[in-house]
C-alpha cells in the first residue's frame, strides 16, 4: 500500500524552523478545568523528539475546545507543562497564536528550542462555525491571517493530527500549499491501521458499535455493509436499542420517549432497511439490564417491555458477543456497550472490552468515550491499535475523503522529489 504522504525519515532539520500541527485537544474536568486524559499529548512526544534530535527549532500550533465544545475551550498553558515533563525539556508557552508576541518569539527561535503557541480556537478562522459558514478551500485559506503571518517564518510544516483530519481549517490544510510538508509517525500509524481494517481486514471482521452518539455508528454502517468490510456488526448502547425497535421489539414508553427526546427515532427506519438487507450480519442484544429497587436486574428481550430504561446489555448478550469476538480475525470497536459510568451498568462495557482484549484478532478502537471506557477496564496494550481520532476515524471508515489527507497527498505530489 503506497501512502502518499512524505515521512520525516531522512529529513535534515538541522538549523531549520519547523511548524508542527499535532492534536493535543484533551478532555478537561468540568469543575477544575484540568486535563484528565493526556493520551494525545503523550502520543505527540515522539515527533517532537525526532525534530529536535535532528537539530530543528520547533513551534507547535494546536487547539483545545471549540465554540461547539465551549466547556473545553481554554488556553494551552497546562499542555505546555505536560509536554515539558514528558519531553524532559522546557517548552515555552506563548499565549498568542500569530500576533506580535508570537511572531517575535518565532523569529528568535534557535536550534533545540520548543515553543507552544496559543490556542488556535481563539482565532475566528479556526473555529468550526467559520469552516461551516465561510466554506473556503485550501488555497483560499492561504489568505487567512494565521497562514499569512506564520508561513513565511518557517522552513517546513509537519502534521501529526489525524484525529482532526476531518477539519477543513487553515492550520490543517493551508500550510501544505506554501511549505514543504511532512507527515509525522502517528499520522502514518493512524492512517495505516484504519486502512488495514477498511481494505485488508483478516476475516471474519467484526464491528462493535455502541455508545450514545449513534450518528457515528450509522455513518459508517452502510459502506462497511455494502462493501463487505464487516462480516458481523454487534450492536449495543443506543444503537442496539434502535435496532431492537426496528426489529419490532417493544421497548416501552420510557425508552421510546428517551429516543424521541434525543431525536433518534429517525434512525429506526434506516435500521429496518439494514435488517432487511443484512439480517445475518447484524446482532442485537437478546437481554438487557435495568435498575430495580436500587440494584441491577436483567430481562430477556422476549419479556419486554418494562416501565423503565435499559442502560446496559445482559449476561446472555455478553456471552453471545464474546463468542463472536473470540473467533474474529479483525475487530473494530467504537462506543461503550452501556452507561459504564454507573457501577450498576458497567458490566456490559467491561465484558465487551475484556473480550476484545482477550481475542487473538487484530483490534482497532478509537473515539474519546471509547478510549475512556476501555482504559477503565482493560490494559490498553492488549489492543492492537488505539486511534486518537473520533470524528476523523468515523469519516475515514465511512469511505469519505478527509480534508487533511487530501491536502497531504497534494503536497506529496508537488514535493515528492524535493529534499530538505
Amino acid at each position: 500500500m503506497e501512502v502518499k504522504m512524505k515521512s520525516l525519515e531522512g529529513v535534515n532539520f538541522n538549523g531549520r524552523k519547523v511548524l508542527l500541527r499535532p492534536d493535543i485537544n484533551s478532555p478537561l474536568d468540568p469543575s477544575t478545568r484540568k486535563i484528565v486524559n493526556d493520551e494525545r499529548i503523550v502520543k505527540t512526544i515522539p515527533v517532537i523528539k525526532m525534530i529536535l534530535n535532528q537539530g530543528g527549532a520547533l513551534a507547535i500550533i494546536a487547539h483545545q475546545g471549540d465554540t461547539l465544545d465551549y466547556q473545553n475551550l481554554t488556553d494551552l498553558s497546562e499542555h505546555a507543562v505536560k509536554i515539558s515533563e514528558l519531553l524532559g525539556q522546557k517548552v515555552e508557552y506563548i499565549d498568542d497564536v500569530c500576533g506580535p508576541a508570537a511572531i517575535e518569539r518565532v523569529k528568535a527561535l534557535k536550534k533545540g528550542d520548543v515553543i507552544l503557541l496559543g490556542n488556535l480556537r481563539y482565532l475566528t478562522e479556526e473555529v468550526s462555525t467559520f469552516e461551516k459558514d465561510v466554506k473556503l478551500d485550501a488555497r483560499g485559506y492561504t489568505e487567512t491571517w494565521l497562514v499569512r503571518r506564520l508561513a513565511p517564518l518557517f522552513d517546513c510544516y509537519v502534521n501529526e493530527a489525524f484525529s482532526a483530519a476531518h477539519r477543513n481549517s487553515p492550520s490543517m490544510v493551508a500550510f501544505q500549499e506554501l511549505l514543504p510538508t511532512y507527515a509525522g509517525p502517528l499520522l502514518f500509524q493512524e492512517y495505516e491501521a484504519l486502512t488495514k481494517v477498511l481494505n485488508d481486514a483478516k476475516k471474519p471482521a467484526i464491528f462493535v458499535l455502541g455508545g450514545a452518539k449513534i450518528s457515528d455508528a450509522f455513518g459508517m454502517m452502510k459502506p462497511v455493509l455494502e462493501k463487505g468490510t464487516a462480516d458481523k456488526i454487534l450492536t449495543s448502547g443506543l444503537t442496539g436499542l434502535v435496532f431492537m425497535a426496528a426489529a419490532g421489539v417493544s421497548l416501552g414508553e420510557k425508552t421510546m420517549q428517551y429516543l424521541k427526546d434525543k431525536d433518534l427515532l429517525g434512525f429506526i427506519e434506516e435500521s429496518k432497511s439494514y435488517l432487511s438487507s443484512y439480517t445475518d450480519k447484524i446482532l442485537m442484544p437478546v437481554d438487557v439490564a435495568y435498575e430495580k429497587d436500587g440494584k441491577r436486574a436483567e430481562m430477556d428481550v422476549a419479556d419486554m417491555p418494562g416501565d423503565t430504561l435499559y442502560p446496559d446489555v445482559g449476561e446472555k448478550t455478553i456471552q453471545a458477543y464474546r463468542d463472536v469476538l473470540m473467533k474474529a480475525g479483525t475487530i473494530f470497536a467504537n462506543g461503550p456497550a452501556g452507561v459504564y459510568e454507573n457501577p450498576l451498568f458497567e458490566k456490559g462495557t467491561r465484558a465487551v472490552w475484556s473480550a476484545i482484549a482477550d481475542s487473538p484478532a487484530y483490534s482497532v478502537i478509537g473515539g474519546g468515550d471509547t478510549i475512556s471506557s476501555a482504559s477503565r477496564f482493560i490494559d490498553m496494550k492488549q489492543i492492537s491499535y488505539v486511534c486518537t481520532g473520533g470524528g476523523a476515524m468515523v469519516r475515514f471508515m465511512s469511505g469519505k475523503t478527509l480534508p487533511l489527507i487530501k491536502a497531504m497527498e497534494k503536497a506529496y505530489e508537488r514535493d515528492r522529489d524535493f529534499v530538505l
